[in-house]
């Protein structure tokens, strides 16, 4: 233990913070040993904090159940019991944006699965297969606010996790993409805990997740943009048409996607050469064998029926984009179905990936 890397996890009760307990267990780079949360659980034992609302499905990590939660609105509490915190934090996002950078500027890096710095123009928005570069907007970021060590880096929003890594894979190989249309169907963990109530879930789907159309829409603007004097300038497109709804799934996040290249008609690749692409695909995290990273980012699937939540979520670790009923589009060139793990690929153990490559690149040595 004594080479690993001390950690914390800020909202370390909710679903996503706990995720984050489990997932770190024996993790080879990293150690759970600093937790926090609200005041209300701030004093107790972890196990106690979380005794009635523990939903992993295992036992507490037994390092983890005897700490005792702190506040995790007093970032000074931190210092001296680890060296970086993952934020799972559930505030307002002024709050988190403020708090977030109370940790960084008391020289603790902070890696985020929180939205509010996700459009903060020198913070780096993750997706570690396609836009390890923005990690070069860190030393901007750190000038700007005068910290020496510390600095924010975050994840997108999870729906985005079900298409991002095939289009970026596309638009590698030379094949752009101009229009999307995108339809999520998302699971009820990614509404946390308690979540959505069961009598609107059951026997239903609900059609609308507020603020989820426009992260889908939006976010990957960054994602694929550049870094430009200091600062992450959005790519151009593609333009994305979103439909966000919430289905009685556990965990799982599927989309349906329609998608026109932009290209002209003879240039467009086949449905052969599109599977080869996705199927060949590779990038950092795999070069650089990440702990967290999946050996294969994009599995396709040649079944009528896949992929499906339960039998696919848990692909390559949790942590890859499964791809099924690829076929041609009678209105745009293409559509496909496509599932991730929200609460994995989309939420903690991106994060960790995230943490994974900072750690890989640097980032976390003079800690």
């Amino acid at each position: 233990m004594a080479d690993k890397i001390p950690v914390g996890v800020l909202g370390a009760t909710g679903m996503v913070g706990q995720r984050y307990i489990k997932l770190l267990e024996n993790h080879p780079w990293f150690e759970v040993t600093y937790v926090a949360a609200s005041p209300r659980s701030a004093g107790k034992l972890y196990k106690e904090a979380v005794a009635s609302r523990w939903l992993i499905g295992e036992n507490i990590p037994a390092q983890v159940a005897e700490l005792v939660v702190q506040d995790a609105n007093n970032a000074k509490l931190a210092l001296g019991k680890c060296k970086f915190v993952f934020s799972a934090l559930e505030m307002n996002k002024d709050e988190i944006k403020a708090l977030e950078a109370a940790y960084a500027e008391e020289g603790i890096p902070v890696v985020s699965n929180a939205s509010a710095n996700r459009w903060t123009e020198d913070v780096p928005m993750l997706i570690p297969e396609i836009n390890y570069k923005h990690l070069d907007v860190i030393a901007e970021q750190q000038k700007h606010h005068g910290w020496e060590k510390g600095f924010v880096a975050v994840k997108p929003n999870c729906s985005l996790q079900t298409y991002m890594i095939p289009l970026y894979a596309l638009q590698q190989a030379g094949y752009p993409v101009k229009r999307m249309i995108v339809t999520t169907l998302q699971a009820v963990s990614g509404a946390g805990y308690p979540g959505v109530p069961s009598f609107d879930m059951i026997d239903n789907i609900v059609p609308y997740i507020g603020g989820e159309e426009e992260k889908t829409e939006k976010e990957c603007l960054k994602i694929l943009g550049a870094v430009k004097d200091g600062k992450i300038e959005n790519a151009s497109g593609p333009i994305v048409s979103a439909t966000c709804t919430r289905v009685p799934v556990i965990d799982g996040h599927t989309a349906t996607v329609c998608l026109e290249f932009d290209l002209p008609e003879d240039k467009k690749p086949s449905l052969e050469e599109i599977e080869r692409v996705w199927t060949s695909f590779t990038s950092v995290p795999q070069e650089l064998k990440l702990p967290s990273a999946p050996e294969h980012p994009i599995v396709v699937r040649h079944e009528e029926n896949r992929p499906q939540p339960r039998r696919d979520r848990e692909t390559e670790k949790g942590m890859a984009c499964v791809i099924g009923r690829l076929r041609k589009c009678s209105v745009f060139d293409v559509k496909f179905v496509a599932l991730s793990h929200n609460t994995k690929r989309g939420a903690a153990l991106g994060g960790i990936l995230n943490a994974e490559l900072l750690k890989a690149k640097g980032f976390f040595d003079s800690l």
